[in-house]
């Protein structure tokens, strides 16, 4: 059950690319227009850079957080899932991993190459993928968490919002300072450990 539920949503997914490349696309122009707003000057755009990358990742992975669950609300298949004989958790389980499949996995695959426009050293955009390859699960998790409570809630994105925010903040203060201390040379395994 839990492999035809990957499956199910992953091709789902395919068959709505508009929504897919939706994510894609945002993280990719935010991290484009960061530095036309501030400027050439290349230690800026290094000091930034972490930290924009982040945010844009962060509220990209936001945007298709309120379809995690709508759809199957909507037909019912929501309901039949807590009915059926697998385990709740692992349904969810299997709804978030299709989840950052399609909008977590992209944004790491890309964030090596968004971070060129940075100026980061190569060493700083290995470590920018691996943070967000360790920190875009947990931030799928945690929209699942959202996502669940504000279904079916009239405005609920905005409500929704509010709610991860203040979850997702150690997510991005650690992810982002584990490659700003990669930048510095101090070594980020106090941030990625934890």
């Amino acid at each position: 059950a839990i492999w035809g539920l990957l499956r199910r949503d992953l091709r789902l997914a395919l068959k709505r690319k508009s929504e897919c490349l939706g994510v894609v696309f945002f993280f990719v122009l935010v991290a484009a227009l960061f530095p036309l707003a501030i400027g050439p000057e290349p230690v800026t755009l290094r000091l930034i850079g972490p930290g924009v990358l982040w945010v844009a990742a962060l509220l990209a992975s936001m945007l298709s957080l309120s379809r995690l669950f709508e759809a199957d609300h909507q037909d019912g298949s929501l309901e039949q899932m807590a009915l059926s004989a697998a385990p709740l958790s692992w349904l969810v389980s299997a709804k978030v991993a299709a989840h950052w499949l399609i909008a977590g996995l992209p944004l790491v695959l890309l964030s090596p190459l968004l971070g060129l426009q940075y100026g980061l050293s190569p060493q700083a955009m290995a470590m920018l993928a691996l943070t967000l390859l360790i920190g875009t699960p947990v931030l799928s998790l945690l929209g699942a968490i959202g996502a669940a409570l504000t279904l079916g809630v009239r405005g609920g994105g905005v409500l929704q919002s509010l709610l991860l925010l203040p979850l997702y903040v150690p997510v991005l203060v650690f992810g982002a300072g584990a490659v700003d201390a990669q930048l510095r040379g101090l070594g980020a395994q106090a941030h990625v450990s934890v």
